[in-house]
């Protein structure tokens, strides 16, 4: 965080807050200042402060107290609270409680800039190491991408030429197949990759919802809207927003984005101040699009401005010879995560996930190996670890999507004592999706 900053200073004394205010504004910062604790919250509700002078002694409210409420609420803002000579011991007892550093009264302009510059600079290196830390993790999560067909190979090869420029990309494939992973894999591998990635379901939101979750809101904006609050948009400046199931966007939204697109600014929904934004654009379907604009329910300006590079994501029928690779991938990280001694999968248990057709691609396969590790009692899987894929005369009968996921979700349910949120965790979908999919399929719990 660096230039130029905003800033809070809390002192019920005029004299105080106004030579604070003053010294600050001259070294090119937006400062304001709130006569008491009860203020200080009430502007930090509708707005976001860098940085805050925090007095300890105050009429109204506590300095400790207001304290506790911006670390609880609001953990971003760095707070440095202002104390007279005999509050140096207090002041070290807010710094315990989370304060950044402490001002004594009386404080030279020097003294203040260099303070202000100090925690600049810490500011920075957190943010960085933030950075990195996001970076490595979405390297990490990439792994999950493996694969040693030829249209395996063909999509690396994919990745890394799209990833060199900056073009809006559409992703196309099945459900299962591992979109968000090749988005992952393109901002990992671009020139925004030290940038946050954002992703959001624009399913798994109402439309009122999902607008807020895009544009943000500013305080007020909406009942329940207490305080002002970045959209993903924001979150995603510099870096990489991706957009998965694209094409449940209702069609007003689409218009909204599309300026965004377009002319790369924005209101938060009940505001009025104009932001930038810089992102690239990732987004991913199952659904036909051309078919959806001829339904009506997707905008064809829209469709061309997002469809600049389309990538098909092949589903796992198409590269059987992945299983056997991705069977044990899924082995490894399930045997760390349950610390369970399993030491592989027996030939015929493998020569059974080869002939299975997976309609729930990559997703099933990783669910269905994780189900046989948690379950299993030997030290290698074997073809009854794999039993509940089998049908009749025990060959592996393709079903529909829909009857599968039906199924699966029904078992994941009992798996979890219909506990909805672990559940939605195991499914990796949100609370709403998973009860949008149980009225459904008419799901309902055991009766006890």
């Amino acid at each position: 965080m660096t230039g130029r900053i905003k800033i809070l200073v809390v002192d019920d004394e005029l004299i105080v807050r106004e030579s604070l205010v003053g010294w600050l504004k001259k070294s090119g910062h937006e400062v304001s200042g709130a006569e008491g604790g009860r203020r200080a919250l009430e502007m930090l509700g509708e707005r976001e402060f860098d940085l805050i002078f925090l007095d300890i002694k105050m009429p109204d409210m506590d300095g400790l107290e207001v304290l506790h409420e911006i670390k609880a609420n609001y953990p971003e803002s760095m707070v440095v609270m202002i104390t007279a000579y005999g509050s140096v011991q207090t002041a070290v007892e807010a710094m315990k409680s989370g304060a950044n550093d402490y001002l004594m009264k009386p404080f030279e302009p020097e003294n203040l800039a260099l303070l202000v510059e100090k925690l600049l600079q810490q500011k920075k290196i957190l943010d960085e190491n933030l950075l990195l830390r996001e970076h490595v993790a979405t390297r990490v999560r990439c792994e999950d991408l493996v694969g040693v067909s030829p249209c395996m190979q063909q999509l690396f090869d994919l990745i890394e030429e799209v990833a060199a420029v900056d073009s809006p990309v559409v992703l196309r494939g099945e459900t299962g197949t591992g979109k968000e992973l090749v988005a992952r894999a393109i901002h990992s591998r671009s020139g925004r990759s030290y940038s946050p990635f954002i992703p959001i379901n624009c399913g798994a939101f109402p439309e009122t919802l999902l607008e807020s979750e895009l544009f943000g809101h500013e305080s007020g904006a909406f009942t329940g809207a207490v305080r002002a609050r970045k959209g993903r948009l924001e979150m995603a400046h510099g870096g990489t927003l991706f957009l998965d199931e694209i094409g449940e966007i209702p069609l007003k939204m689409q218009v909204d984005l599309l300026r965004v697109l377009e002319e790369k600014t924005f209101h938060r929904v009940g505001g009025t101040k104009e932001i930038s934004v810089d992102f690239r654009l990732i987004c991913a379907t199952h659904r036909d699009l051309p078919k959806e604009i001829e339904r009506g329910v997707f905008r064809r300006d829209f469709y061309y401005r997002l469809n600049v590079i389309e990538i098909e994501v092949p589903p796992l029928r198409l590269r059987k010879e992945d299983i056997p690779v991705l069977a044990q991938h899924f082995l490894e990280r399930s045997r760390r995560e349950t610390n369970k001694p399993i030491m592989g999968i027996q030939s015929p248990a493998m020569e059974l996930l080869a002939r299975y057709e997976w309609p729930g691609n990559v997703r099933e396969l990783q669910n269905a190996v994780e189900r046989a590790v948690v379950l299993a009692k030997g030290r290698h899987l074997t073809r009854d670890d794999f039993a509940f894929l089998l049908r009749t005369g025990g060959r592996t009968v393709p079903q529909s999507l829909k009857e599968n996921e039906k199924q699966h979700i029904d078992h994941i349910l009992k798996q979890c004592g219909w506990n909805i949120s672990k559940a939605a965790g195991v499914l990796e979908v949100s609370r709403i999706t998973l009860h949008n999919k149980i009225k459904k399929y008419g799901l309902t719990p055991p009766v006890p």
